[in-house]
């Protein structure tokens, strides 16, 4: 502020002066443009980091199963010779049980990791929205190996005393009475598929429940608005709309 007084008038005016542009170090841009650089060339490396170690895995499998198609050729996929003996060794056997079980699980997942989403996501109250979804979340952290060895020494003792009946009464039904031939051990493809269902539905209710959360509520609404049933609404507007990202 100038303190200024007018001659002719006898007044005394402040006038503001004008606005001092603050002062800046020129150190200062540098260090905040070297500490940018920093932390993008940190966060490229550990974003590098994950396809260096994918390229790694990728590798090691390589150069891991060169010797067995060295061997055998390409046969050692159609082949289900395992002889530990000979040294006779085909893949057809592990590959079948990991499809088979993979398309049990997932028939058996998919549906009920839908109705659980939707039940969160659509249906559920306030007060047991989110202690339901903390519950599905533990359940995806539980490590692979404790649900193997619960099916292994629980699951499938039960599942073995119940084999008997199931082969009497689906034995001969084509595709699925394979699934529970042999000795009544509950160890098998449907136990296999059955417990890998049980560890991929906290994975897949979370995901599908994060995704149907992000549906629009005014497209919800105003499908409840023109009279739509909860799943009238699931049905022509949230899995339309999330359609991808589900199905992904």
């Amino acid at each position: 502020m100038e303190d200024t007084r007018d001659a002719e008038l006898g007044v005394r005016m402040v006038v503001p002066s004008p606005a001092v542009p603050p002062r800046h170090s020129p150190a200062r841009p540098r260090r905040l443009h070297a500490m940018d650089r920093s932390f993008r060339g940190l966060t490229a490396g550990l974003a590098f980091l994950v396809l260096l170690l994918l390229v790694g895995v990728a590798l090691s499998l390589f150069l891991r199963g060169w010797e067995a198609f060295h061997r055998f050729g390409f046969a050692f996929f159609w082949s289900d010779t395992w002889d530990p003996v000979t040294e006779n060794f085909g893949a057809l056997v592990p590959i079948y049980g990991t499809l088979v079980s993979s398309v049990i699980a997932l028939l058996i997942a998919v549906p009920i990791s839908f109705g659980i989403a939707l039940f969160i996501s659509e249906l559920a109250p306030e007060w047991l929205r989110q202690p339901v979804g903390s519950a599905i979340e533990l359940l995806a952290g539980i490590p692979s190996i404790i649900f193997g060895m619960w099916g292994l020494f629980v699951f499938a003792p039960v599942l073995g005393s119940a084999e008997p009946w199931l082969n009497d009464h689906l034995g001969a039904l084509p595709g699925i009475g394979t699934l529970f031939r042999g000795p009544p051990m509950g160890i098998g493809m449907l136990t296999a598929g059955i417990i890998l269902a049980i560890m991929v539905i906290p994975f897949i209710s979370a995901i599908m429940r994060d995704v149907f959360l992000v549906v629009p509520e005014m497209l919800k609404e105003s499908a409840y608005g023109l009279g739509a049933t909860t799943w009238e609404v699931a049905r022509h507007v949230v899995l339309p709309y999330t359609r991808t990202a589900v199905v992904g």
